[in-house]
This record gives C-alpha cells, sequence and structure tokens, in this order.
C-alpha cells in the first residue's frame, strides 16, 4: 500500500505480540544521517513500547544503504538476535547512482530472507526529494522506523511457530 493512503505509524496495537522475549538488531547507515537517525529512534521506541528490553536491541551503524546488506547478514550469522531491521535513506539525483543502491539493497536483503533463518526487515526509504524522505521519518506519513519494529515484532513471532 502507497504511504499516502497509510500512515506508517498506525497500526492495531492489539495485534501486536509481547517482544519482551525477543532480540533485535538494527543496522543503520550513516548516510542521510538527519532521516536514519529518525527511523533509528522510532524503530527502538516502537520495540520497548511493546516489551523488548534495550539490552535486547543491538544497534550498528554501516557507511551507506548499499552497506546494509553485509551488515545484516553479520547480524544473521551471529545467531544473538531473533530478527534484524535494516534502516537507510536514499533520495534521488542527478545520476543512475540511486538506482544501483536501492536495487542491490533490495536484492541482497531479500536474498537473506530467503536463505537465512532470521527475518531481516526492509527499511530502506527509496524517495524523490529529501521533503518525502522527512515526511516518511516522523513527518506527516508516520515514522517508517515504526512499521519496521512492529513487522520485526510480528515476523519473530511466526517463526516461532515454526520451531
Amino acid at each position: 500500500m502507497a504511504t499516502a493512503y497509510h500512515n506508517l505509524s498506525a497500526y492495531d496495537i492489539t495485534s501486536v505480540p509481547d517482544a519482551s522475549a525477543m532480540k533485535f538488531g538494527i543496522v543503520v547507515s550513516e548516510w542521510n544521517e538527519n532521516i536514519t537517525a529518525a527511523l533509528l529512534h522510532g524503530a527502538k521506541e516502537t520495540l520497548m513500547r511493546h516489551g523488548a528490553t534495550p539490552d535486547n536491541i543491538i544497534v550498528h551503524t554501516v557507511p551507506g544503504s548499499f552497506e546494509l546488506i553485509y551488515g545484516s547478514s553479520k547480524f544473521v550469522k551471529s545467531d544473538k538476535v531473533d530478527a534484524v531491521i535494516a534502516l537507510g535513506c536514499v533520495v534521488r539525483g542527478d545520476t543512475p547512482h540511486f538506482d544501483y543502491v536501492c536495487g542491490g539493497a533490495t536484492q541482497g536483503i531479500a536474498e537473506l530472507n530467503t536463505q537465512g533463518s532470521i527475518p531481516v526487515i526492509f527499511g530502506l526509504i527509496t524517495t524523490d526529494t529529501m521533503q518525502q524522505a522527512e515526511d516518511r521519518a516522523g513527518g506527516i506519513h508516520g515514522n517508517k522506523g515504526d512499521e519496521c519494529a512492529i513487522t520485526a515484532i510480528k515476523m519473530v513471532d511466526l517463526a516461532k511457530r515454526f520451531d
């Protein structure tokens, strides 16, 4: 569903499992830090609102959004977390770099999900303008970090049903 029709921070609180026994890894890009810091804040606050303790949330930074793949992969292989949340922001520029970074990050995270043992949540904002990114990082469309945290909790719950 397009963000224009759905607030990223809106969800049915009764549908969210208790996260107190869950461990989360968050990989966040340093690029466009004004956006990614807001995404990180939203994700952490939402995880804790649903029971996760600060000790069960491990955060690592990577230089850019393409590096989210490697950072997420290291978390998956570590066996220290139940889910990984990958947070980044790419704003379209004047070159095709946007297409390569977005496509590569999308493909890499998709592969981690199909080949890995834990869910990796796709929290990469890809926009045409910085204003659109701000609107999705705590602005008029809510916070993508909130949405990713809820998705991570629900996916860990789903994975535990198959154990």
